[in-house]
């Protein structure tokens, strides 16, 4: 039997950050865009992690890590 990891909205927006960090991502892509470093199953979740935090797919990745702290304000 497949195990399927839980994503919380924390452990979302940390892979959010770092695959921006990365340059894998940009800021103002869409959620949605997330979807290609997820496995199906791993995504089906996780798109029900966001709806119920009320997030939209088509929501850019600022909105969702938007409580970053900066180091050098």
């Amino acid at each position: 039997m497949l195990q399927t990891l839980y994503y919380s909205i924390g452990a979302i927006q940390d892979e959010a950050k770092h695959l921006i960090e990365s340059g894998k991502l940009s800021r103002s892509q869409p959620i949605h865009n997330l979807c290609r470093f997820f496995r199906d199953r791993e995504w089906c979740q996780i798109e029900r992690e966001l709806e119920d935090h009320q997030y939209l797919l088509r929501d850019r990745i600022c909105d969702l890590i938007s409580q970053e702290c900066w180091q050098n304000d």
